[in-house]
């Protein structure tokens, strides 16, 4: 059984002048599926939901920030991108917020690291000029579409995961890849400068590494289970170990450190187009690849 969606007609019409084009999909879950969704396992599952209850407000975060230069922005296909990032993050947060309302149905607290995140980022927006509050939104975009374009190149990584839940995780790395490079352009039209994108980054993996640990502790703490250490130590074996995915990401991540680095220069339109196949086939979808 996949996941439910509501089915839409083919649609060819653009919304915006560009390959980035947002894709609709209203999810809903079925209230068979267990806590532990990935894998029956309950570290994999945790991290993946405490990542989830950073999205809908980070991303919108990320359209503020991108939108802030939006109307200065002479390029006239950048411009079209930023209207297809924007509606792509949009769909993410509300696709998000029902996966978040459907953890907390579970007796998952999502709803205490959806707060905290959202009072996290208002001070951000006080403190931070908009160039560094732009240059944190691509270092975010750099780490969500290196762990987007790991599951697209490695479909193993999500073996396990209930089939209901996995078009909702392909859907958006899908969508991550593509838009990987907008905010970065729309940084280096209007910013162009090397150090706040660097400092940034630094400042961000630290912030990112930090507060994933912390947003996993807020939802274990009030969960009703005791913790299961034997699926902890799997865990960081499954990061840092044997396969050890995160570790994988070190060459991508240092890259971004280079004068020179763009995202695009990794082209990973053949991964999406693989990934698009498949999850039109789940979801009875052919529009999806139309």
């Amino acid at each position: 059984m996949t996941a439910q969606v509501t089915t839409h007609s083919p649609a060819k019409k653009k919304i915006n002048q560009s390959d980035i084009q947002p894709r609709r999909m209203d999810f809903t879950f079925d209230p068979s599926m267990p806590r532990y969704w990935f894998d029956n396992d309950q570290f994999k599952s945790t991290l993946l939901t405490s990542l989830s209850c950073t999205f809908p407000e980070g991303e919108r975060f990320f359209v503020r920030s991108v939108r802030h230069f939006q109307k200065n922005i002479q390029d006239p296909l950048l411009r079209e991108q930023v209207k297809g990032f924007i509606g792509q993050e949009a769909h993410h947060g509300n696709e998000h917020d029902a996966f978040n309302d459907f953890m907390e149905s579970k007796g998952v607290p999502t709803k205490k690291v959806d707060a905290f995140v959202k009072d996290g980022l208002k001070f951000m927006a006080k403190v931070m000029s908009p160039e560094r509050q732009l240059a944190k939104t691509c270092a975010l975009e750099h780490f969500t579409a290196m762990l987007a374009e790991m599951i697209l190149e490695n479909p193993e990584f999500i073996e396990g995961m209930d089939e209901r839940m996995v078009p909702l995780w392909l859907w958006h790395a899908i969508e991550e890849s593509e838009h990987k490079a907008v905010a970065f352009d729309v940084f280096q039209d209007q910013v162009d400068s090397y150090w706040v994108r660097s400092s940034e980054m630094a400042f961000t993996t630290v912030e990112f590494l930090s507060f994933t640990v912390f947003h996993y502790w807020q939802l274990r703490n009030e969960m009703d289970d005791p913790t299961d250490w034997k699926s902890v130590r799997n865990g960081f074996n499954w990061l840092l170990g044997k396969p050890g995915w995160l570790r994988k990401l070190g060459k991508s991540y240092i890259a971004y450190y280079k004068r020179d680095f763009h995202p695009s220069k990794r082209d990973s339109a053949h991964l999406r187009r693989r990934a698009l196949i498949r999850l039109a086939d789940m979801m009875g979808r052919p529009d999806l690849v139309a």
